[in-house]
């Protein structure tokens, strides 16, 4: 059920994730998520969040101003 609207359907989708890391942005691009039908917001999977935290991680050690990852990126 979403935590916003109360709808109770989702479907699979896919989204881009970004983070403001200190001023510079992490965005990662590709990510699959679960979305509500009426209202739109995003939910990840367990699996998924845990990804995120690993591409973001390996992002931060690069950063420039903007990083753009791929959700498929091995972390």
């Amino acid at each position: 059920m979403c935590m916003y609207c109360k709808e109770k359907k989702t479907v699979p989708s896919v989204t881009s994730h970004v983070v403001d890391y200190h001023g510079r942005l992490i965005i990662v691009k590709n990510v699959p998520c679960e979305e509500c039908v009426r209202c739109g917001e995003k939910y990840y999977s367990k699996t998924v969040a845990r990804k995120l935290e690993e591409i973001v991680d390996s992002a931060k050690k690069v950063i420039q101003e903007i990083s753009v990852m791929e959700y498929s990126e091995v972390a």
